[in-house]
């Protein structure tokens, strides 16, 4: 099924937050309901273990629900779950011994300097991890590793949420990223888009700090955000969509409602009844109609009805926790400009 912003139903004012709270519940009870499909093997520390099927889909978990946290209210049982979440990760690294072992058998990566930093950001600290992470961060090879800019950014907030000072200056990094030289929009295509992505998650401290984004990068994003969105949604790129609303959702100023109140319906067909979005492709079934009120409709060659896990956990927690992130930002966003539009009308 292919959907587009520019032909989705319920493109209309307060669309977004008709499925938005629905969207959100169902990717995080998700996440909740298949921990253990982020938790370590014992081998972990082993050489042959692969990073990127282990320590990123967890540090992936904390980081987008430190986000989740922040970004809901407390005692609404998706705040609960969040935090709860956070603190599996945290026991799963052992309170940041296991991410010591890791930097000390590798003293020049940065991914477990990364992933720790996504718990500082909640406040849990290792006083070993940050003793041995200061004293490798003040070294000439830490402060001159090649990278990609939008990486490099990325390890420079991470030395901001861990207390480090920035091996290297932000503006003159981000001034070095597509993004940041405002690429012309027709050049976006799947490596750019996820580069943009991380460029504004990382300057805008994974979009809780959206004034730190500058003007000329929120004009454009503004401008080329939805023609974008429309094409992700249109090739079935629904990771890509769910980043690109976060984005969206982090801009500076008044959130982009209309962008949102189209796209969101949109995206909300492509997660299944049991929370999950695929990151590419066909879906199994559509969670919901766009207004949320409707029973789940069941597509499959037999129409025996909708399976509990219709896709492998690698092929869609990344894009099922990116739909939980994205929805929370754009919830609170059009919840609070909802409510501070009322109060000026109010005033007036």
């Amino acid at each position: 099924m292919t959907a587009t912003v520019a032909t989705a139903p319920g493109g209309t004012t307060g669309a977004a937050l008709s499925v938005l709270p629905a969207v959100l519940r169902g990717a995080l009870g998700w996440a909740d309901a298949h921990r253990s499909g982020f938790v370590l093997p014992a081998d972990v520390l082993e050489p042959h273990t692969e990073v990127n099927r282990t320590l990123k889909p967890l540090g992936e978990l904390a980081q987008l629900c430190t986000t989740i946290r922040r970004s809901t209210a407390p005692g609404t049982p998706e705040h609960g779950t969040a935090g709860d979440l956070i603190m599996f990760a945290w026991d799963q690294v052992h309170a940041g011994d296991l991410l010591l072992e890791l930097l000390r058998g590798e003293p020049f990566a940065a991914y477990p300097y990364e992933i720790y930093a996504a718990f500082a950001g909640h406040g849990l600290r290792s006083e070993g991890f940050e003793r041995l992470a200061g004293t490798l961060s003040s070294t000439r090879g830490w402060a001159h590793t090649e990278q990609q800019a939008n990486r490099e950014l990325g390890l420079i907030n991470s030395e901001r949420r861990v207390g480090a000072a920035p091996h290297a200056e932000a503006g003159e990094v981000l001034a070095r990223t597509w993004l940041g030289g405002l690429s012309e929009p027709w050049m976006f295509e799947g490596p750019s888009g996820y580069a943009l992505t991380h460029t504004v998650f990382h300057i805008t401290d994974w979009c809780c700090v959206p004034e730190r984004m500058p003007a000329d990068i929120d004009a454009y994003l503004r401008a080329w955000l939805p023609p974008w969105i429309d094409g992700c949604l249109e090739s079935r790129q629904w990771d890509l969509t769910g980043e690109l609303l976060a984005v969206a959702a982090a801009l500076p100023g008044p959130p982009p409602t209309d962008l949102l109140d189209a796209a969101w319906p949109a995206l909300a067909t492509a997660q299944a009844p049991g929370g999950a979005v695929p990151e590419t492709g066909p879906t199994v079934s559509p969670a919901r109609t766009p207004h949320g009120d409707d029973p789940p409709q069941t597509v499959g060659p037999d129409d025996a009805g909708p399976e509990p896990d219709p896709y492998p956990f690698l092929a869609c927690y990344h894009s099922t926790l990116v739909t939980a992130f994205a929805a929370a930002l754009s919830l609170e966003r059009l919840t609070t400009h909802r409510a501070d539009t009322a109060a000026t009308g109010a005033a007036v």
